[in-house]
This record gives structure tokens, sequence and C-alpha cells, in this order.
């Protein structure tokens, strides 16, 4: 047991991000998508194929396959429970603040992050950046409808 309470948290946020690498939320096929995407972060190797099916301005459903290291993964299914059910400019929104919590300019301890705020230590290893995002590049380019590939470089 960790006496630490930082140390304890960290055990914490592992735990989960091992977890839903281990056993990814949403991870598959969405039969019916209406806009799907591919990413790939080629430093790592990382590659995510993200299914969403919108209804009007709301994202009703998005599932994501490929492989990639457990930042990755769990990035991409923990960024599908945040933003089922949310609208576009919710997802934007959530992107953003992801984005300059991984980049080390946001709060971690930010009530709106939820779970996303796991990745807050990310921040401090530059080449994971890529990795914790590459689900979100690839997301924010499914809900503009304008690119078929993403990458992070």
């Amino acid at each position: 047991m960790n006496d630490d309470p930082i140390g304890a948290l960290d055990d914490l946020y592992q735990e989960v991000i091992l977890d839903h690498y281990r056993k990814p939320r949403n991870f598959g096929t969405l039969p019916g998508a209406d806009r799907t995407v591919e990413g790939h972060n080629p430093l790592c190797g990382d590659h995510i194929i993200l299914q969403v099916k919108m209804k009007g301005d709301v994202i009703e459903d998005l599932r994501f396959q490929g492989k990639g290291c457990a930042i990755s993964t769990a990035s991409a299914s923990i960024m599908t429970d945040a933003v089922r059910g949310k609208t576009r400019a919710e997802a934007e929104a959530a992107f953003e603040k992801f984005h300059d919590l991984v980049t080390g300019k946001g709060n971690g301890a930010d009530p709106g992050l939820g779970k996303l705020a796991v990745f807050a230590g990310v921040s401090e290893f530059p080449v994971r950046v890529k990795c914790a995002s590459l689900a979100w590049h690839t997301l924010k380019a499914a809900l503009e409808g304008d690119r078929s590939s993403v990458s992070t470089e």
C-alpha cells in the first residue's frame, strides 16, 4: 500500500490506463457509422480506425479499432466514453481541454475532464503526447468530415 497521497494517485492513474488498455471500451466496428477516419502515429506505430455515427449535431455512437501502445489504446477507450452523447461543440471543447492537459498547459484537477485526468502525467514525456492525442485528432477530423486519414507527424 502506498502511504504517499501523490504516489497513490499515480498508482490509481496507472491502473486506470492499464485497465482500458487490457479491456478497451467501445472497441470494434460500428454498423451504420457515417464517418470513418484512420489515424497513424508513425513514431510509435499506433494505428486507429475511428467510426462515428452522428444524429444531427450529436455523437450518437463511436467505436475504434486498431493497435497501439497502452497510452494510445487507453486514450481512445476513455475518449469514446467521454464524448458519446455530446454535441460536436462539446466534443471539440473536450479535445481542447485534453490537448492542454497532455501538453502541460492544462489542469488535471479540472472537474470537466473526468477520467481523462489520468493522462496528466503524459506531459512529462513529450514523445507520448502523440500517443495520447492520436484518437482525439482522429475524432476531430471525423467531426470536420474533411479528411480520410490523420497522422501525428
